[in-house]
């Protein structure tokens, strides 16, 4: 399998399932820019339940941008708030300082377009996780791509994803298990067993 999705910010684990178990990976580059999608956002688990943290954008409904263009509104301290809020919500982790040293540069680094850092954040993650694997990135968008499995409605914040086996997350006893959040979630707290629970799994997606 060919698997077309589109690079987000800390992939939720439904995006990162594709990834595990497809044959190929082809991200999705070439597309106008979408409000209200995971493009932007990533949602973890807080003390309080589910907490989305989200890079701010400079972009207009009125002129189309395509996704490679459109810039990250940096005056706002986005970075340090992300960072402080992923140390409040994992730091009691099994695996927050296994890997909270590779994720680091990705808040201190300045990125100008939130397409590049999205795939830097792509990248850091499969090094962290030692998957080998090296995506390919589109040159023209297709509606109906050809040759590939289209996972890019992933993207969407409405997707319902099924059969998210639970595993044992920070804040369980207060608010029970919370699916398909970012694949930090299940990095902090499986560790080196995060590739091999997504390939145990079988997703429903519609």
């Amino acid at each position: 399998m060919n698997a077309l999705i589109y690079p987000t910010y800390f992939p939720n684990i439904a995006h990162f399932w594709t990834v595990v178990n497809a044959d190929t990976i082809t991200l999705e580059v070439s597309d106008n820019y979408q409000k209200q999608s995971y493009r932007n956002r990533t949602e973890i688990y807080g003390a309080n339940g589910k907490l989305a943290l989200t890079v701010p954008v400079s972009y207009t409904q009125k002129n189309r941008q395509l996704y490679k263009d459109v810039k990250i509104a940096n005056d706002e301290q986005w970075q340090l708030l992300h960072l402080k809020s992923l140390q409040s919500a994992y730091s009691m982790s099994p695996f927050f300082e296994y890997y909270i040293d590779d994720l680091m540069p990705l808040f201190e680094a300045h990125f100008k377009y939130i397409l590049d850092f999205n795939l830097k954040c792509f990248e850091v993650l499969l090094h962290s996780l030692q998957l080998d694997i090296l995506p390919t990135k589109t040159t023209i968008f297709e509606k109906e791509p050809l040759n590939k499995t289209d996972y890019r409605s992933l993207v969407k914040r409405n997707s319902d994803v099924k059969h998210i086996i639970p595993y044992t997350q920070v804040f369980t006893e207060k608010h029970g298990f919370i699916a398909n959040l970012s694949i930090l979630d299940l990095v902090f707290n499986e560790g080196p067993n995060t590739a091999l629970y997504l390939k145990k799994l079988n997703l429903s997606i519609d």
